[in-house]
C-alpha cells in the first residue's frame, strides 16, 4: 500500500455519488468544506439513481417515483459548491487517505483529512447450478440496463431469488414489455413466521409496506406465475439457459426460459474498508460483513468514514441521512460546527435514519436467504473468474487451509479480474460449515490495491506528474 507526504487538497473527499455520497457531499459543502465528490460513472446517481440526469422521461415514469427522487439530490448537486469528478475510478486509499483516482486514462492523487466512502452495495452471489450459463444475469444487471440504454430483456424471462428488488424488477419489466414466465422465490417458509416479530415497528413504516403490497397485488393481476419456499434450483441449458428446474411444496416444476434474473438481496461492498485494514464484523441478521462504524461513520482509521449501504444494509432513504450525518462527523471533527449545531443538525437527520430504519427488521428476517445458497453443491463453480467449484473449495478445508486467504493461495479462488467480490462471501460460508467455525472466526479476504485493473500507462502517468512537480519547485 502506498504511504504519501501529499498534502491536502481538500477538506473533505467523497467517494461515490449514489444517494449517500450525494447527500454527504452536500451536508459538507454546506458546512464550509472544500469538497470533492469522486464517482466512476459519467453522472451522479450510483447504482440506485443511475443515469438519473439524463434518463429519457418515458424510463423515468416506468422505473417510478423511488427512482426519480434521486434527480432531487442530482439538481441540488448541480448548484452547490461541490468540485465533481466523475469517471474517476478509486483504485487506491492510502491509510493516511491519500486517494489514487484514474480519468481519462490518466491516475493521479488527492488527499483530505475526512474521507467518506460510499460505496454502496452490491448483490449477493447467488451460485445455483447453471447460474454460469449466458442468460443467466443478477437482476439488478437488468435493471441498469433499463436505466442506462432503455434495454429490455428479450423472450422468455424467470426471476430467482428473494427480496424486495426481485418484486421490483418484475413489475418494471412487465410494465416495459418483457415476457415474464414466473418468480420463483426462495425464502424459507419459516421467515414469515421470524417477519411477524417486528410487524409493529413495520407497521410504523407504512409506506414500505404498501409499496410491496401494491407489487405483489401487480404481479397477481398479470397472472405471473409465483412459487414460494422453492428447493433445489438450478438452470438447465447447453450453449444459453433454457429452463429453470426446482421444487416447490414437493412438486417438482420446470419454466422454460431465455433470460433468468438471479437475485438474494444486497450486501455492503467492503473491497475498499477491507484495502484499509479496518475492523468488520459478521452481521449474522444480514448474512454479510459490515464495517464498524459510530453514529457518524467514523470507522477503526481516524478520518476515514463510510455512509449508506456499505456500512449496512439500510436503503436508499436512509442513505441520504447516513451521508448527511457522516459529512457533519467530519464538519465536527474540523472544527466548522459548534456543539450546539452539529447536536440540532445530527438530530434532525437521525430522526430521519430512524424511520426509515423502522422496516429494516421485518425485511431482513422475511428476505433472510435460504441456508442451502451458502452450500452449493460440489460441481457448482463459485469462483467465476478462475472456475473454482465449491467442491475444491471443500477440497482445500480438508487439506488444512482455515481460511480464505489460504484457499486463494492454493485454488486461485479470488484472484480473477473481480478479486473476489462475486465468490468472497461463499468462500466464507463454505468454509466456516466445512470447518466448524463462525465466519468471523474464518475471516474474508484481504484485499490489495489496485483496487480495480489499472493500466501501466496509468501507473506512468503518476511518476511523470511527480516529475513536474519537482519541476516547478525548482
Amino acid at each position: 500500500m502506498t504511504t504519501s507526504t501529499l498534502t491536502f487538497t481538500h477538506d473533505l473527499i467523497v467517494i461515490g455519488s449514489g444517494p449517500a455520497g450525494m447527500a454527504a457531499a452536500l451536508t459538507g459543502a454546506a458546512q464550509g468544506l472544500k469538497t470533492l465528490l469522486l464517482d466512476e460513472q459519467p453522472r451522479p446517481g450510483g447504482q440506485i439513481y443511475r443515469n438519473i440526469t439524463a434518463v429519457a422521461p418515458s424510463v423515468a415514469a416506468l422505473l417510478g417515483p423511488d427512482y426519480r427522487h434521486g434527480k432531487t439530490l442530482s439538481d441540488r448537486l448541480s448548484k452547490a459548491n461541490v468540485e465533481r469528478r466523475f469517471g474517476a475510478m478509486v483504485w487506491e486509499v492510502a491509510p493516511d487517505l491519500t486517494v489514487t483516482v484514474q480519468q481519462d486514462g490518466r491516475s493521479s492523487r488527492v488527499r483530505a483529512p475526512q474521507l467518506i466512502a460510499a460505496t454502496g452495495a452490491m448483490e449477493r452471489p447467488s451460485p445455483i447450478p447453471g447460474w454460469t450459463l449466458p442468460g443467466v444475469l443478477n437482476a439488478g444487471a437488468a435493471q441498469i440496463a433499463m436505466k442506462s440504454a432503455a434495454i429490455v430483456p428479450q423472450g422468455r424471462v424467470v426471476l430467482v431469488g428473494a427480496g424486495p428488488l426481485l418484486l421490483l424488477v418484475a413489475c418494471q419489466l412487465l410494465d416495459a414489455g418483457a415476457s415474464i414466465a414466473g418468480i420463483v422465490e426462495t425464502s424459507p417458509r419459516e421467515n414469515r413466521q421470524k417477519a411477524l416479530a417486528h410487524i409493529g415497528a413495520a407497521l410504523l413504516a407504512p409506506s414500505y409496506l404498501l409499496k410491496g403490497m401494491r407489487m405483489l397485488w401487480r404481479l397477481r393481476r398479470a397472472a405471473i406465475p409465483l412459487f414460494s419456499a422453492v428447493t433445489e434450483v438450478r438452470i438447465e441449458g447447453t450453449e444459453h439457459a433454457e429452463a429453470v428446474v426446482f421444487t416447490a411444496n414437493g412438486i417438482h416444476h420446470r419454466l422454460d426460459a431465455d433470460v433468468v434474473l438471479l437475485h438474494h438481496g444486497v450486501v455492503p461492498n467492503t473491497q475498499l474498508s477491507r484495502q484499509l485494514r479496518v475492523a468488520h464484523d459478521w452481521d449474522d441478521t444480514q448474512v454479510a460483513w459490515r464495517p464498524v462504524v459510530d453514529a457518524w461513520g467514523q470507522t477503526s482509521l481516524t478520518g476515514f468514514r463510510i455512509a449508506g449501504d456499505g456500512s449496512g444494509i439500510a436503503g436508499a432513504r436512509a442513505a441520504e441521512a447516513s451521508g448527511a450525518l457522516a459529512a457533519l462527523g467530519a464538519a465536527s471533527v474540523l472544527g466548522r460546527l459548534n456543539e450546539d449545531d452539529h447536536a440540532r443538525l445530527t438530530q434532525v437527520e437521525s430522526q430521519k435514519l430512524t424511520q426509515h430504519l423502522r422496516i429494516r427488521p421485518f425485511l431482513d428476517a422475511l428476505y433472510r436467504p435460504p441456508q442451502w445458497l451458502a452450500n452449493p453443491s460440489d460441481e457448482t463453480i463459485v469462483c467465476r473468474c478462475e472456475e473454482v467449484s465449491a467442491g475444491r473449495i471443500r477440497e482445500m478445508a480438508r487439506l488444512g487451509c482455515q481460511g480464505p486467504n489460504q484457499t486463494k493461495f492454493f485454488s486461485r479462488c479470488g484472484m480473477g479480474p473481480c478479486q473476489g467480490r462475486m465468490c468472497g462471501l461463499t468462500v466464507t460460508q463454505i468454509l466456516s460449515t466445512e470447518l466448524q467455525k463462525s465466519p468471523a472466526e474464518v475471516g474474508a479476504y484481504h484485499i490489495r490495491t489496485p483496487l480495480k485493473p489499472v493500466s501501466l500507462g496509468s501507473l506512468a502517468s503518476l511518476a511523470s506528474l511527480a516529475n513536474e512537480k519537482e519541476t516547478q519547485a525548482e
